[in-house]
């Protein structure tokens, strides 16, 4: 009796929150600072997700949770085919969850990695789907500031994507930003040096894209910045160096680079439109580019996981509290918490409980359905503005 109840399906409200216990975990993929990616099933639909996963206590003694606030409010309003949507955001005691598009083809960087070198054909495309999906972002305001190869990932048939918008910015009408984000061998010049009082604007997310598409065709960078480069050294670099183009590349190309990586940005490329009228992409239907039907020049191995397996031994053996063992942490850690053993403990509470309360729900899914039934006329369940003014800006 005890087995055929529990071989029933478990029954799903769809009016009801999303949380952990509605996905199957599946496998790691990645990491960051203070996050963590697996794919995951969801039970009900069967559909695969990337689901990232961020401890509230490292957030919070990290000061990143304003970020990952700003980030969930940015992607929630977001719907492209050439960005990383967001379908789901969640919370439990421990952990802030985002559930993202499924990208199985890896990162561009992954790639980059395996010695890919990538053709002309293929990197004007992926330039052209990147180029439509900052256009995009630019009506919404928003400069993502972080545009390189580890950010661009690719689906099953090659096509990009761009993923985390943790230090994205929201722009204000006619404003400029001052402050100084991104990761440097792909930051453009205005963010440096003298320049760097005037502020700088979108045409630096254009500028990160010609770094990028000067990468993956040529396995390096077209200045050699690192991380660990000072401010005063890369404005220098940049008022010295001089960018060499291999005499093997099309007129066309080295021509649309040197659009991208003009140190002007009121001269740089900065516009889908301006983009769309340069002679090299006379040839391009921009319709079958947004719509996917162009076959890019690289498809990603399907017969593997295009990351790195050491994840997967990482969260199952190293990492000291592994997502599978969570239930049984939880119920602990109820327990434990209730305890204040000194101020820094309560402290460290009163911003969890902070956490807990401010976390943005989120549920593309639930929001599409409610559309669609107010498309077709079917009126809706009536339900407070407190539970759900959180999804209206969808």
């Amino acid at each position: 009796m005890g087995a055929n109840a529990s071989s029933k399906p478990p029954v799903f409200d769809e009016n009801a929150d999303v949380n952990f216990d509605h996905f199957e975990i599946l496998r790691a993929i990645g990491k960051g600072s203070f996050g963590k990616v697996c794919i995951v099933q969801k039970n009900d639909t069967k559909k695969m997700y990337a689901m990232k996963y961020m401890n509230k206590q490292k957030c919070v003694e990290r000061n990143e949770v304003r970020n990952v606030f700003k980030e969930l409010q940015i992607m929630q309003g977001l719907e492209h085919p050439f960005l990383v949507n967001l379908w789901y955001s969640f919370q439990d005691e421990e952990d802030m969850f985002m559930v993202v598009d499924l990208l199985l083809g890896g990162d561009l960087r992954y790639h980059l990695q395996q010695n890919v070198r990538f053709e002309e054909d293929t990197v004007k495309l992926f330039i052209c789907e990147l180029a439509m999906a900052l256009d995009y972002l630019q009506g919404q305001r928003i400069i993502h500031r972080d545009m390189k190869p580890d950010n661009i990932l690719l689906d099953e048939h090659g096509h990009v994507h761009i993923t985390d918008f943790n230090i994205a910015a929201v722009l204000p009408d006619e404003a400029r930003i001052t402050t100084l984000a991104g990761t440097k061998p792909y930051m453009a010049p205005e963010m440096f040096g003298s320049r760097k009082e005037a502020g700088y604007s979108f045409a630096v997310d254009w500028w990160s894209l010609g770094v990028t598409a000067y990468e993956l065709l040529r396995g390096r960078r077209p200045y050699h910045i690192r991380s660990s480069t000072s401010s005063k050294e890369i404005a220098h670099t940049f008022q010295t160096a001089m960018v060499t183009y291999p005499a093997a590349w099309s007129q066309e190309m080295v021509s649309l680079l040197k659009k991208l990586l003009e140190p002007d940005p009121d001269r740089r490329v900065s516009h889908l439109a301006d983009v769309q009228r340069l002679p090299s992409m006379n040839d391009v239907n921009w319709d079958a580019v947004l719509h996917k039907r162009l076959t890019p020049g690289f498809v990603p191995s399907k017969g593997r996981l295009n990351c790195d397996p050491t994840f997967e031994l990482e969260e199952m053996i190293l990492e000291s509290k592994p997502l599978h063992k969570k239930k049984k942490r939880l119920a602990k850690r109820e327990k434990e918490i209730r305890k204040c053993d000194s101020a820094q403990t309560c402290l460290l509470r009163e911003h969890l409980e902070s956490v807990q309360k401010e976390f943005i729900i989120f549920n593309r899914e639930k929001a599409q359905r409610d559309f669609t039934r107010r498309e077709a006329g079917v009126a809706l369940d009536h339900t407070p503005q407190e539970e759900d003014g959180q999804n209206n800006n969808l």
